[in-house]
């Protein structure tokens, strides 16, 4: 066997074996985790019951605090604020079996979070089961919870679940909100679109986050060439996770059905002239000032290609107006059904 078969053999090797060791450690720090989760659920319900059948007051987390520190002095997580997250904790889950065991697969801090930042159970849900099938970290799930990305998402208007694989669907819903928010724009409320799209390049960091994460960029004002014509789509961006191009319209005026068309006509260029053969098919986000949610509706109703339709807002707040637009708690826990796979 030559050197160079026995070199490149040996390397598979290594990188085999790293992989294994990676695994095994991930696989422990579940099982820690897990452990650990399942101690602070026990702390929590021996503290509540004990206030109950004893009637004792809020002094008695601080007693029991000190005389853990004390214990064990070397060990964290047994300060008086986490005892009290740790009773939050199991009463917050008492009554909600699902969410007790999904808690056990997500980090303390992950739950801190979830918990604290969270209105109801069903948001909960949502951000565990994401954070566990997506691999969350905590910087990533804080900046999800504050961008709204739950109620965005439950307002999400694609065609995405007739138009990209199963295997794709979630993913591809959560690479689409329903609004942007750009506030880390110095915009005038009224301007044009080309100051609109400067303005995001030269943001371009702040732009990709609030995007989602996973994206990355490849160009603006991107030219694409059919029959001799030259056409510019105003944003190219790639997805890493879709493994993806991913076409970005911005009008700063109202949705109109013709935007849909044209995005169509820029997918299947894009899928024929720049699309990798191991790439998966090419979707469009249209993102606009503002959007009829019927019209919307019925614009992508019969299209072929993947398209989302969006708002973008220079504000932080979700819109009173968008509240009555949300889902039945039927139909949430449908949608995160498909989540828990």
């Amino acid at each position: 066997m030559g050197k160079e078969i026995v070199k490149k053999e040996l390397t598979k090797l290594i990188e085999e074996i790293k992989k294994k060791i990676y695994q095994a450690q991930y696989e422990a720090l579940k099982k820690v985790n897990k452990e650990l989760i399942s101690l602070y659920w026990g702390i929590g319900e021996s503290i509540v019951q004990r206030q109950e059948k004893y009637n004792w007051g809020k002094s008695i987390v601080e007693n029991i605090s000190q005389e853990l520190q004390k214990e064990f002095s070397g060990i964290k997580g047994f300060s008086a604020a986490n005892l009290w997250r740790i009773r939050n904790f199991y009463t917050t889950y008492l009554d909600n079996p699902k969410l007790a065991t999904l808690s056990r697969e997500i980090s303390w801090s992950h739950n801190i979070a979830i918990m604290e930042k969270c209105k109801d159970d069903q948001e909960r849900e949502f951000y565990m089961l994401i954070s566990k099938k997506y691999g969350w970290t905590y910087r990533v799930l804080i900046n999800q919870i504050e961008n709204q990305t739950y109620q965005k998402f439950l307002l999400n208007q694609t065609n995405f679940d007739k138009t990209v694989p199963e295997k794709y669907k979630n993913q591809a819903k959560l690479a689409v909100k329903d609004e942007y928010t750009f506030d880390f724009l110095e915009l005038r409320e009224e301007h044009l679109e080309r100051e609109l799209e400067t303005h995001l390049v030269n943001n371009i960091k702040n732009f990709l986050i609030e995007m989602g994460g996973y994206f990355t960029f490849i160009g603006n004002q991107f030219r694409i060439e059919v029959g001799g014509e030259e056409f510019f789509i105003d944003l190219l961006l790639f997805h890493r996770k879709l493994q993806c191009l991913v076409a970005v319209e911005l009008k700063i005026g109202k949705f109109k059905p013709e935007y849909a068309g044209k995005m169509q006509f820029y997918l299947s260029v894009l899928n024929d002239k720049m699309k990798l053969k191991e790439e998966n098919p090419s979707i469009g986000i249209i993102i606009c000032k503002d959007k009829n949610r019927t019209v919307v509706e019925y614009s992508l109703k019969d299209l072929d290609s993947p398209i989302g339709v969006a708002s973008y807002k220079i504000r932080k707040t979700l819109p009173k107006e968008l509240k009555k637009y949300l889902p039945s708690s039927e139909e949430i826990a449908k949608k995160l059904l498909d989540f828990d796979e």
